[in-house]
């Protein structure tokens, strides 16, 4: 199985269709956003075009008002991997959600504390500074993983504590001994990573967001609106989404949400980064390349 990992707008959507043509392969997704249904500019899915021309999975499967978790994401994965190696194709993993992948190929043991409703909600009505500072002070560990502005995963850890009295770092160290490379066969998943020079990967995300909005990102965050979805869901809360709506909202102008939507995108890009260092024998290819010169370094290192 070839895995493409790499921050955001490093083109590796369009590299794993490309090699997807050459190979015989068909395309999981590990982005923790694509599964939503119209939600598309602003996760910047494939188009239906070319998933009509590489199957893909993951993408399109959940509502945005429905629950998707590292665990779900798990248990899709090994369904899908399994129908694609039925027919005789190889998998390509691609995305850029690292908890997704370091749980698939490190092993994670999940939380098993029960969820309670009563204790987010209550959580969620704390500001995100207080939220995190109470985090810091019961478990530090958590806390140095998790971005003070991550608000769900912050609520998750001080839930998890609360209901157990255990640190979610603690129950999360072990590896999950059930899951070995979770039917990926015996042979051990390749690790591309693209990258770009940081003022390059700026220059890309930059474009990427101005790209987004003449689309029609804030169009599509105003539908989702209008059909009723809350922006309180966990997928509204999505980097995209949550900035548009604070424009919309009147919080800020055109001008200061593009800005801080570009911001934003480069703060993740640099958390995405962090996690990739994390991975073992990653093989790093600069994404400024031509596709027909990344397709055959990549050919040569699998």
């Amino acid at each position: 199985m070839i895995s493409i990992i790499g921050p955001t707008a490093t083109g590796k959507s369009k590299l794993a269709i490309e090699l997807a043509k050459e190979i015989n392969g068909e395309i999981i997704s590990a982005d923790s956003m694509q599964v939503y249904r119209e939600m598309d500019i602003g996760t910047a899915k494939p188009t239906l075009e070319e998933r009509k021309k590489v199957p893909h999975y993951l993408i399109d499967i959940k509502e945005p008002n429905e629950g998707w978790t590292v665990a779900d994401f798990i248990a899709e994965f090994q369904t899908s991997n399994l129908k694609i190696q039925n027919k005789g194709k190889k998998t390509i993993l691609v995305g850029g959600t690292g908890l997704y992948l370091w749980s698939l190929f490190e092993g994670y043991s999940f939380p098993d504390a029960p969820s309670d409703k009563t204790i987010r909600d209550k959580l969620a009505k704390i500001d995100s500074a207080k939220l995190y500072a109470q985090l810091l002070q019961v478990d530090p560990e958590a806390a140095k993983k998790i971005h003070p502005n991550n608000n769900k995963r912050v609520i998750r850890a001080l839930e998890v504590f609360e209901l157990t009295g255990k640190k979610i770092s603690q129950l999360q160290k072990k590896k999950n001994i059930n899951t070995p490379h979770l039917n990926v066969g015996n042979q051990e998943p390749i690790l591309i990573g693209l990258n770009l020079p940081r003022e390059t990967l700026y220059q890309h995300i930059n474009s990427r967001v101005d790209q987004m909005i003449e689309k029609g990102l804030i169009e599509e965050v105003e539908g989702l609106l209008a059909k009723g979805y809350s922006k309180d869901l966990n997928s509204m809360q999505a980097l995209g989404y949550k900035e548009v709506i604070e424009y919309l909202e009147g919080t800020w102008d055109k001008d200061k949400m593009i800005e801080e939507l570009k911001k934003r995108t480069r703060h993740f890009a640099r958390r995405q980064l962090t996690w990739f260092k994390r991975f073992k024998d990653v093989k790093w290819v600069n994404a400024d390349l031509s596709l027909k010169k990344l397709l055959t370094t990549v050919r040569n290192i699998t």
